[in-house]
């Protein structure tokens, strides 16, 4: 991270700061996002993250972490999309990858449907929980954050590792407890788990993780 602690007057200098500079295609596309998200976020809440800096510290960090556990032209399902992150930001930094948005909540998903519409992305959004989408549509992973506990997540994807492929979710420094808790529930039985990338964020002290679950017996994604 940067020494310099003044805050970033343009979404350019703040990927410069944070150490993510992007294409200008790419980053006008943000841009487009942030402004629209913002603007939506006066009168509903999505992101607590209104400034360059926290956006992209944060949202655009994750998402590109994401990114980089997915292959060529996946297909993804966001659970619990909530204000566009991870999924539009994945969209938009990587326009190969199939990706799909839902949440449970009305006005979270019509403010996504919104968004979508307004940078022209071909992202469809769902009003549904992850498992009803699950149950008629197939996908190669489903990728979260800031959703749930793990013990939650593994309870909710239960049945549906056929059509979920695997799940991607990051997760801080409680990780490796809340795998604990979910095994004590009985509940990490049929699948494998596993670190699948540590990174820095800033102004956390201590790293993120991308957790990596996939169904046990068939050969790790």
């Amino acid at each position: 991270m940067s020494e310099d602690v003044s805050a970033s007057a343009t979404l350019e200098e703040a990927l410069i700061k944070f150490g993510a500079p992007l294409p200008d295609e790419i980053r006008n596309q943000l841009q487009r996002y942030v402004d629209a998200l913002w603007e939506i976020n006066k009168s509903l809440n999505l992101t607590r993250h209104t400034d360059y800096d926290k956006f992209v510290s944060r949202d655009v960090i994750d998402s590109l972490a994401l990114a980089g556990q997915l292959r060529p032209n996946e297909e993804i399902l966001d659970m619990g999309s909530g204000g566009g992150v991870p999924g539009i930001v994945i969209a938009i930094i990587r326009p190969d990858v199939r990706v799909t948005l839902c949440d449970s909540v009305g006005k979270k998903a019509h403010a996504m449907q919104a968004m979508i519409e307004q940078l022209e992305l071909e992202v469809p959004v769902y009003h549904n929980r992850a498992e009803e989408i699950l149950e008629d549509l197939s996908f190669d992973a489903v990728v979260c954050r800031a959703v749930a506990p793990l013990k939650k997540l593994l309870a909710w994807l239960d049945g549906h590792w056929l059509s979920a492929g695997r799940l991607l979710t990051i997760k801080g420094g409680r990780w490796l407890e809340e795998v604990k808790e979910a095994r004590h529930l009985g509940l990490t039985k049929g699948v494998e788990i596993r670190n699948a990338h540590e990174y820095e964020t800033p102004g956390n002290d201590h790293p993120s993780v991308i957790v990596k679950v996939w169904p046990k017996g068939r050969k790790e994604p």
